[in-house]
């Protein structure tokens, strides 16, 4: 296999980022790691980050529906989901339906996330994984697991699953799905992956070779491209 890159995080986009990271911190029990006028990050304790994007125009999905779909959502895994969605609420979440054994909230922004229940989990939170809505979650499975080196471990007609280097990413089938068309705010992406690459010119050959579309935009150390889904993403070195 050829690697192309690592996945480093997931960014979601928001008005106010400074709230919504403060929310997920809060939350979770993460820690701010960086903090600029237009980005913050926070990390997890197992190391794991996500970070916020401004996005002045942004849009918030409503969710079940796909006239504005979610397009990525968090998995946190808890040790006592009805607390958990409890506290989310008292900090600004929706409370928006009841799985077997989840509970769906939507975070200030708008983004839904699941709060899953798994034994001995906690105080903080757990990052379980980042899921993107697809089309043919099989195909897009195996488009990332090919561009950052990682394994499918799981491939079934309701999704897929990739693990690697202590991360996991889901990719949940969706019927009459819509695809996103950055920038356009009227379809927003909601928010994208970072993938760190050691050269950016053979990582663009690579990304274009399993399937992906330069975007415009980028900058000298950073590059757009959409997925065989529409999904954003971002090369970085």
């Amino acid at each position: 296999m050829t690697v192309t890159g690592r996945l480093e995080l997931a960014a979601f986009d928001a008005r106010d980022i400074d709230t919504l990271a403060s929310f997920y911190a809060n939350l979770a029990g993460w820690q701010i790691v960086r903090r600029d006028s237009d980005w913050i990050t926070i990390r997890a304790g197992d190391g794991q980050e996500l970070a916020f994007q401004l996005a002045p125009d942004h849009v918030p999905p409503r969710w079940p529906g796909q006239e504005q779909p979610q397009q990525l959502h968090l998995d946190l895994q808890v040790d006592g989901t009805e607390a958990a969605a409890e506290r989310a609420v008292a900090l600004g979440a929706t409370r928006l339906a009841d799985g077997a054994n989840w509970i769906t909230l939507a975070d200030p922004a708008g983004h839904p996330f699941d709060l899953c229940q798994a034994e001995g989990v906690g105080p903080e939170f757990k990052l379980f994984a980042v899921t993107f809505d697809a089309p043919d979650a099989s195909g897009l499975a195996h488009f990332y697991a090919d561009l950052m080196g990682m394994q499918v471990t799981y491939d079934a007609a309701e999704g897929a699953m990739i693990v690697g280097g202590g991360k996991t990413v889901l990719f949940q089938q969706v019927g009459e799905y819509t695809a996103p068309a950055w920038p356009d705010p009227n379809r927003p992406q909601q928010g994208h992956l970072d993938i760190l690459v050691d050269e950016l010119d053979a990582g663009e050959s690579r990304a274009l070779e399993l399937g992906a579309t330069r975007l415009d935009g980028g900058g000298s150390g950073w590059r757009v491209f959409a997925d065989p889904a529409g999904h954003p993403f971002c090369l970085t070195a």
